[in-house]
This record gives structure tokens, C-alpha cells and sequence, in this order.
């Protein structure tokens, strides 16, 4: 097999749906047991602290899984419902926990989400 190039590599992944994307990012960091989120946290970590009025008046949030819980399947069908996802990708979400289920969604539909997938027996963070 001859060794592809960075620029036929990220020609690669411009194909790839963002799910596939994010199966790929998984089973990279099995393979080479590396995670690939540990420079944004160590970035946040170690940077300066953040003022609490910035923190007051975002308006952007993360709605990430930490947990399915014991009622996994629930949580799945309410994944399905926030997302356009299938029931397989749904299903990836959940079994990869922890993971993003909304990104950049308003303070209202992000906590409408939390409350739901808690509802359902999960354990969610917003960020």
C-alpha cells in the first residue's frame, strides 16, 4: 500500500459524513490509545481563567451525553428525537458516551435537551 499524503488524507475526510468522521476519530484513538480532545482540555485547563461575565452571557451551548444510564434504549429514542440521526447512528452516540448530542444550540433548546435525556435516565453535562 503506498503511503498517502496529509493533502490526500484531508481530501479523504472531506468525504466523510460527520458521523463517519467521528467513528474514524474513535477508532483512531483505540488504535493508537491516544484521546484526541486532550489538547482542548489541556488548552482550557492550563489557559487563563475565563471572567465570570463571559461565562453569564454565552449563548452558544454543548449538550454532551456523559452517560446513558440504565434505561439506555430511551435515551437512544430521545437522541433520535433532538438529532436527525438514524437509529444506528443514535445508537453510536450513546454507546460512545461521552459525546456531543447538540453543538452550538441556544440556552433554551440546549436545557429542553438536557431535561429530556435526564428524563430518559441519562447523564448530561452542557458546555
Amino acid at each position: 500500500m503506498a503511503k498517502l499524503t496529509s493533502d490526500e488524507l484531508i481530501e479523504g475526510f472531506k468525504e466523510l459524513t460527520l458521523i463517519e468522521l467521528s467513528e474514524f476519530v474513535k477508532k483512531f484513538e483505540e488504535v493508537f490509545e491516544v484521546t484526541a480532545a486532550a489538547p482542548v482540555a489541556v488548552a482550557a485547563a492550563g489557559g487563563p481563567a475565563a471572567p465570570v461575565e463571559e461565562v453569564e452571557e454565552k449563548d452558544s451551548f454543548d449538550v454532551v451525553l456523559e452517560a446513558a444510564g440504565d434505561k439506555k434504549i430511551q435515551v437512544i429514542k430521545e437522541v433520535r428525537a433532538l438529532t436527525s440521526l438514524g437509529l444506528g447512528e443514535a445508537k453510536a452516540v450513546v454507546d460512545g458516551a461521552p459525546s456531543t448530542v447538540l453543538e452550538g444550540a441556544n440556552k433554551e433548546t440546549a436545557e429542553k435537551a438536557k431535561a429530556q435525556l435526564e428524563e430518559a435516565g441519562a447523564t448530561v453535562t452542557l458546555k
